[in-house]
């Protein structure tokens, strides 16, 4: 009897990835947003493998147009600028995965002591959470960037996930506390479970599609955020090759105007991945949605 239910317990399983999948596959943005987010992440570890060249000036080459053994030109100290743009990949994808999936975990672990016990537990994290929330959030980031006084990739991950956690608690919050009162839950406690055992091994697995998507579409904001900084000199260090730091050479007008290569290759590169990621985000979303099951 054991063995049979957990045979149809895996064939229900199978059946539903099944259906997720071929649901996910008829959503063409979606594949082309998979498949760009894996071929530029695949690309930038490749070119961070094989140890490309992207920090050695050669000043016979300075602000040389495409062509001629460089594929984006190179940047105005003579830097091959394809190379620094597969570089500058690797930096910012990580900044923006691991920002994401840190800031969605401490969310998502506030969220649900906050949804789970209520009253003054949940009065103080959300009134902390409105402190957060009080101000617009590269205003925060800005703040605490001029209170470290010191650009690094370090601090810079801290702060990104110190202030990126709100969106994930609210919530994870708001799904516990409509899950708390079903039936499972109910029968959970008269069995004398632990509050501990109910969020995290009962409630926690019914709320990881929202969390899942929402940790996709932060990889983004998180990647906007630290192009942001960097284009204004408050991000990471000038010797750490991120797409910001990159297009920061771009704040001149001669740049603008005369080396057009200098920007576009970068900031068409953030624009891609960013868009790919949101398609991505998108359809999961329908994918993973309990409602639309």
């Amino acid at each position: 009897m054991r063995v049979n239910l957990q045979e149809q317990k895996s064939t229900a399983s199978s059946s539903l990835l099944k259906k997720n999948v071929r649901k996910f596959m008829r959503n063409k943005l979606a594949v082309i947003g998979l498949f760009v987010v894996v071929l530029m992440t695949i690309a930038c570890i490749i070119g961070a493998i094989a140890g490309v060249d992207y920090n050695t000036p050669v000043l016979t080459e300075m602000k040389k147009a495409p062509g001629n053994g460089h594929l984006f030109g190179t940047d105005t100290i003579g830097r091959d600028l394809f190379a620094r743009v597969l570089i500058g990949g690797c930096y910012s994808i990580l900044i923006g995965v691991f920002c994401a999936v840190l800031s969605s975990v401490i969310g998502a672990v506030l969220g649900a002591v906050a949804g789970f016990f209520g009253g003054k537990t949940d009065a103080i994290l959300v009134r902390v959470s409105e402190i957060f929330q009080a101000f617009p959030q590269l205003v925060l980031v800005m703040m605490l960037v001029a209170i470290v006084n010191k650009r690094g990739l370090t601090n810079l991950l801290f702060i990104f996930v110190v202030t990126g956690w709100m969106t994930t608690f609210r919530m994870v919050r708001n799904e516990y506390m409509s899950l708390k009162g079903e039936t499972y839950v109910k029968v959970c406690e008269a069995f004398g479970m632990s509050g501990n055992n109910i969020m995290f091994k009962q409630i926690l697995p019914n709320v990881m599609s929202p969390i899942i998507v929402s940790t996709t579409t932060n990889v983004a904001f998180f990647i906007l955020q630290e192009a942001s900084l960097s284009f204004i000199g408050l991000g990471v260090a000038d010797s750490t090759p991120t797409w910001g730091n990159i297009l920061n050479a771009a704040k001149s007008i001669s740049i603008v105007t005369d080396q057009w290569w200098i920007w576009v290759f970068p900031g068409l590169a953030i624009s891609l991945f960013v868009l790919a990621i949101n398609f991505l985000g998108d359809g999961l979303r329908d994918v993973l949605d309990a409602k639309q099951q």
